[in-house]
């Protein structure tokens, strides 16, 4: 340490919350450095459930100073809305602090959005509709407007004359639609929002360097995942950040030296929401968006399929749509320890895989009659790939009242070792069900 960062490995909903909520316990900081309210993390405490969007989970514990960093894109509204369903529920969100620098999510946004999905038609990107990326879209145009201009309401009104025009233009030319009114916007977002967040903005690049010359822990974490990346990912069915470790760099302002703990959080399975390329996917019996067909599977994998979705509650915190299941694909995973340069693994979710005569893991693809090893560079081959499996002997001993590592089943180890041989990373933690405390800890596996 000080700086440790928790990834997500996959196209995300890996769980990294959990995992971000127990490691946070040795934290001061814990900053968010990327995304928007597009992705949720659920965190189970006490029996309590909390579904988070924008506040990072440290902000559970009272010790920690819970940080929104520049890279994230910030609906002020959505933001005030969790922070109050947080006091209803006894958690004081008043240590939050806020980025400046990061960028304000707008109605127009959020309505270009939608208009936009709605016009790809079969094409669509499966986005979530919450003006993600077109408010990153503006930050790279330059146009684009920050949290820091609500604390200067003639600046605010100013660039959001520019931006109205613009944008509704769109709105009335190309949609015909009715163009949305910016006095509105203004008066919502300076009248409103901004007396509720100006206790919160901060310079947070200094916050974190602080913390970091005073030898305090800080964790970082990211929202979706590695394949979500917007250049590393299933591109164009990612997001429109930068997920991997990297991003820390540029969406928190902190220098590489200074990260030496990577956490790569993945699911003992795969899921991913929305469209894109899945080769180790399972037909399930209800449509999920951008799934394989149900009438080209057989009943046993429609079988499997509907036991990681319902078994896994595979179901979006954000959105509520039917995640995409699938086998663990370690070709994948290779790639993320690469990107991310992960020193470690934590594999969420094992519990699921109880009951099951066998488990499979795909170690390799067969590309156009080609075994290959590593994640193809060029789309076509990725849609093209062909998983190779190596099966494994499940366990029947459920593994959720398990609390060392040395107590899973035999079976379920050898499956954990041969992730970590299939990788070259060591699996230190284990998911073994949705509760705060349902994990195990294993000691570091040579690589």
């Amino acid at each position: 340490m000080p700086a440790t960062v928790m990834v997500g490995t996959q196209w995300g909903d890996e769980g990294k919350g959990k995992f971000t909520d127990l490691v946070a316990k040795e934290m001061h900081l814990v900053v968010r450095y990327q995304g928007g309210h597009n992705a949720g993390h659920t965190l189970v405490v006490d029996g309590q459930s909390f579904a988070l969007q924008l506040c990072p989970s440290g902000i559970l514990y009272d010790h920690i100073t819970p940080v929104i960093g520049n890279g994230v894109v910030v609906d002020p509204r959505v933001l005030i809305a969790e922070m109050d369903m947080l006091i209803e529920r006894g958690v004081d969100p008043s240590r939050l602090r806020l980025s400046g620098n990061a960028h304000l999510i707008l109605p127009y946004h959020q309505e270009l959005d939608r208009l936009i999905e709605r016009r790809l038609g079969s094409r669509k990107l499966g986005t979530t509709k919450r003006g993600i990326g077109p408010t990153y879209a503006d930050k790279a145009s330059r146009v684009g407007i920050r949290v820091q201009d609500l604390l200067d309401p003639d600046i605010f009104r100013a660039k959001l004359e520019l931006l109205a025009r613009e944008k509704n233009a769109v709105l009335a030319k190309v949609f015909n639609q009715l163009p949305l009114d910016p006095h509105e916007i203004a008066a919502e977002y300076l009248e409103i929002c901004a007396p509720r967040l100006a206790p919160h903005i901060a310079d947070t690049v200094t916050l974190v360097h602080e913390a970091l010359e005073r030898g305090e822990n800080v964790l970082f974490e990211g929202a979706q995942a590695t394949f979500l990346d917007l250049d590393h990912g299933t591109y164009p069915f990612v997001t429109s950040s930068n997920p991997v470790a990297g991003g820390v760099c540029t969406g928190a302002g902190v220098g590489p030296r200074y990260i030496d703990r990577v956490i790569g959080v993945a699911k003992a399975y795969v899921t991913r929401v929305g469209t894109g390329p899945f080769p180790t996917e399972l037909a399930i019996s209800t449509e999920a968006i951008g799934g394989k067909p149900a009438e080209h599977a057989d009943q046993e994998e429609i079988r499997l399929g509907d036991h990681f979705v319902e078994v896994g509650r595979e179901y979006g915190t954000v959105t509520g749509r039917r995640r995409r299941p699938g086998w663990f694909d370690a070709v994948m995973l290779r790639q993320a320890v690469r990107l991310n340069s992960l020193s470690e693994l934590a594999i969420t979710k094992l519990d699921i895989l109880d009951g099951l005569d066998t488990v499979k893991v795909c170690v390799a693809y067969d590309v156009n009659g080609e075994r290959v090893t590593h994640l193809p560079y060029h789309q076509s081959d990725l849609h093209a790939a062909v998983p190779v499996y190596e099966e494994l002997p499940g366990w029947k001993t459920p593994v959720a009242s398990v609390t060392a590592g040395d107590q899973l089943p035999p079976e379920a180890e050898a499956y954990l070792a041969f992730l970590e041989s299939q990788v070259g990373v060591p699996v230190t933690l284990v998911g073994v069900g949705p509760g705060r405390e349902q994990f195990v800890q294993r000691g570091a596996a040579s690589r």
